[in-house]
């Protein structure tokens, strides 16, 4: 009897994958209990072979192939594929511990909570950079927050799907990911995963954060620069704002003019910020400005 699916959703990134999968055959969990779904989500290299590759460590190992590109339409499609009452999503740069799963069923159990997500520890490819400190981390889906087991609600920071969890009844209740949502190739777009979360504790049903749940995240040395920031920053806020209705008559070609004057407040306070606070600080009011323009830039779009 399948207990848990797990879902990897995987676009061109095959090596990392392989590593992934290696640390999943290493499971506690007995594996006739678990089934492992990877969805292809229309690559180009050799994501197929690897998965074949890894079918015979990995039997209860199952290959998706989603032509659609978009993160939410390979995760909807491992979640109408799957089998179990636990519904787990990890990314195929990440490392689980080798009693992820045992932890999560444990704990989802012991708090009888609708959701969660744990513990995410970067491993960085090269040393960050001075001004990435903590406050950062959040846009490289990092999280080493030590407090709990703790229910979450709606103004906490919500759980990244490099390890999050659901009952599979919350989807069919509540619906699936926002396929408007979320990256697609290489456009850096989110916020399919906080949607959800979103969805569900305000329907009341309970979300809890739990620090002994625990995976690794691999940091590229191509994601610790400014501009993998900002470029992130500007189209996650043009996405939002593609899929938003903004309030405010007073408009200039059709965008909120309240939004053109805090970018200019953003503007002037970031230049401020850049003589006067540290690098991190400074960076993070910058990273506001990037905000402001997606969303100027999403709502142009739209029009």
């Amino acid at each position: 009897m399948i207990n848990i699916s797990v879902i990897i959703c995987t676009y061109n990134r095959s090596n990392s994958l392989a590593d992934t999968l290696c640390c999943l055959a290493k499971q506690s969990y007995n594996i006739q209990s678990w089934e492992l779904i990877v969805v292809d989500n229309n690559s180009d290299d050799n994501t197929k072979e690897i998965v074949g590759q890894y079918s015979r460590k990995l039997p209860n190992l199952t290959y998706k192939f989603e032509s659609q590109q978009g993160l939410s339409y390979a995760r909807n499609l491992g979640i109408n594929s799957a089998h179990g009452d636990i519904i787990v999503f990890t990314d195929d740069d990440v490392l689980p511990d080798d009693d992820w799963l045992e932890k999560i069923l444990f704990n989802m159990n012991q708090y009888q909570c609708d959701a969660c997500g744990g513990y995410i520890a970067p491993k960085w490819e090269v040393s960050p950079p001075p001004w990435l400190t903590e406050i950062f981390y959040g846009f490289l889906a990092i999280k080493t927050e030590s407090n709990g087991p703790r229910k979450l609600a709606i103004k906490d920071e919500l759980p990244f799907g490099a390890n999050m969890a659901f009952h599979r009844s919350i989807f069919f209740k509540y619906g699936l990911f926002d396929t408007q949502k979320g990256r697609k190739g290489n456009v850096l777009a989110g916020g399919e995963d906080g949607d959800m979360f979103e969805r569900i504790i305000l329907a009341n049903c309970s979300v809890y954060y739990f620090p002994d749940i625990k995976v690794i995240h691999k940091v590229e040395a191509s994601r610790i620069k400014k501009n993998y920031f900002r470029r992130w920053r500007f189209q996650s806020s043009k996405n939002i704002a593609m899929t938003f209705t903004f309030e405010g008559s007073r408009r200039v070609f059709g965008v909120p003019l309240y939004l053109i004057t805090q970018m200019v407040r953003a503007i002037i306070k970031s230049s401020i910020y850049l003589i006067t606070m540290p690098q991190d600080i400074a960076f993070r009011q910058e990273m506001i400005v990037w905000h402001f323009w997606g969303l100027i830039v999403g709502i142009l779009t739209s029009t």
